[in-house]
């Protein structure tokens, strides 16, 4: 009785099941469907419902889950389109350093703001179109071509302005932690254990 007059927030075992079943609905319905305006319509389906929408859903998720990887994908894209120059910027910073996981992610050449905005749309794009394991990979490079750019623009900026330098690399290093866990979650894919 002392607690019935607070409300509880959602049941998290339901918020799971849901962000389970409907990040397994989406990837099956880009598999199955081979129309090219619905899988564009996954891809944007941040864009189109908000990206804090499928963070409520998605985010919670463990990292090297089916919905903890998703969510990854659609966020990587989103910050490249929310801000294509600095992407840029990063990108070809940490280029030079990671010639394989450069190659790896798949940019055009020289990959400027429009190129990387296109690179992570077509990254989704092959997320819906069965090769759900690659497009995990190609993310984890780009983020670890990424993060070294932002460590070296980081070491670049520490003298002059160390509050953003140190920001830049605690940003480095958790992108890193998001490619260790798109790797395993391409893993997890192959052998059939990704849930």
């Amino acid at each position: 009785m002392d607690f019935d007059p607070f409300e509880g927030g959602a049941d998290p075992a339901r918020v799971s099941e849901a962000a389970h079943l409907s990040a397994h609905a989406l990837v099956q319905a880009g598999k199955l469907n081979d129309d090219p305006e619905i899988r564009e319509r996954l891809v944007r389906l941040a864009e189109d419902e908000g990206l804090e929408v499928i963070a409520e859903l998605w985010s919670k998720a463990p990292a090297r889950s089916l919905p903890g990887a998703l969510w990854r994908l659609y966020a990587i894209r989103a910050a490249t389109v929310n801000n294509p120059e600095a992407m840029a910027s990063f990108f070809a910073a940490g280029a030079r350093q990671a010639q394989v996981s450069r190659v790896v992610a798949g940019a055009a050449e020289p990959p400027g703001a429009e190129e990387l905005c296109n690179m992570t749309s077509s990254i989704l794009t092959g997320a819906f179109d069965g090769e759900f394991d690659v497009a995990l990979e190609r993310t984890a490079a780009y983020c670890r071509v990424i993060a070294l750019g932002q460590a070296e623009q980081a070491d670049a900026a520490d003298f002059s302005h160390p509050e953003r330098a140190a920001l830049m690399t605690g940003r480095a290093h958790a992108l890193l932690k998001t490619a260790e866990d798109l790797e395993a979650a391409a893993a997890s894919w192959r052998r059939g254990e990704l849930d």
